[in-house]
């Protein structure tokens, strides 16, 4: 969403420019600079400044304004039509961990929304969402980004998520970033919405455990102890780097998120870079394997710092656990 708020700023900035110069051009009195109103071009303003000259009459016979803004303005529309496809296009992965049910469960995971939008209210989201005809919808942290946050557009999700099926959530670093009465208030929304928090607890049912560790614990965990082998557990956390952890508390498959698909993926090499700017991460999708342990890293949906995904479509990833 950060680059399409900028996008609208910008060019409505340019286009106001644009009309402002014609209307001091109109009444012989000070001009704004050509270069400034080619400069609001050039960062991204071009669909502005080519309306305001259509519109205004201004400049159009200008060399320096007639050819590089409409060929920019081309570009930018082409640009923008390309980073709204890599942004929005909803895809939907799907995976199997086979880990001794009796009664197979469809898991959809969620991560990394960053408050990004999908339709009116999510629909086109939660539409997706329940075609998978899910068993229980999984959250895996940074579902608010604290560089833009949006509790709203959050629980536009939760609201329409809970009326699927259960809902279970951890957090991610955003959350753990956002400390205060906003986002207090929030966790209480959604735990009234119903849905179910694990951050450093977990809930055991008749054939697997369910567990979740918070963000902020990650680095120095001790919740719970290690899990025996009476049960398949699945784990819910939010940064796959922290493997060893999982492994070493009994988990049999874990969901997590945070990677963004390394933003950018390079066909045949992998995922550009990680959150922590790692060049090239080693784990940036997929399923992987640690020593019988699965765990699913899932590319996310949204973004927060760098606002464009390239070759790396938002996703919804299913899990058949068998």
């Amino acid at each position: 969403m950060l680059l399409v708020y900028y996008l609208i700023a910008v060019n409505l900035t340019a286009f106001i420019l644009y009309g402002y110069d014609k209307s001091m051009a109109r009444m012989d009195r000070r001009r704004i600079p050509e270069k400034t109103l080619l400069f609001w071009a050039w960062i991204g303003g071009s669909i502005g400044a080519f309306l305001g000259m259509r519109l205004f009459h201004h400049k159009t016979l200008k060399p320096k304004f007639a050819i590089p803004v409409p060929i920019l303005t081309a570009l930018e529309i082409a640009i923008i039509i390309f980073s709204l496809i890599g942004n929005y296009h909803l895809t939907v992965t799907e995976y199997e961990a086979s880990l001794g049910l009796e009664n197979d469960i469809t898991v959809v995971q969620i991560s990394d929304l960053h408050n990004q939008i999908f339709g009116i209210n999510e629909s086109a989201l939660l539409s997706k969402i329940k075609k998978q005809n899910p068993d229980m919808i999984v959250i895996t942290g940074d579902i608010v980004d604290k560089t833009h946050p949006s509790y709203s557009i959050a629980l536009s999700f939760v609201k329409g998520a809970v009326k699927i099926c259960p809902v279970y959530y951890v957090t991610g670093n955003h959350e753990a970033w956002m400390k205060g009465a906003k986002l207090d208030s929030f966790f209480d929304d959604m735990r009234d919405l119903g849905v179910i928090f694990l951050d450093d607890t977990y809930i055991e049912t008749d054939e697997y455990i369910l567990a979740g560790i918070g963000d902020a614990s990650l680095n120095s965990f001790n919740a719970y102890a290690p899990f025996d082998d009476s049960k398949p557990v699945i784990m819910l956390a939010h940064e796959p780097q922290y493997h060893d952890l999982y492994q070493s508390l009994g988990a049999d498959l874990v969901l997590t998120g945070h990677y963004h698909g390394g933003q950018i993926i390079i066909p045949n090499v992998g995922g550009l870079v990680s959150p922590e700017f790692e060049i090239l991460p080693k784990l940036y999708e997929g399923i992987h394997d640690f020593d019988g342990m699965k765990l699913v890293l899932s590319r996310g949906l949204g973004n927060s710092v760098l606002p464009v995904r390239i070759n790396n479509y938002p996703e919804i990833v299913v899990v058949k656990v068998s």
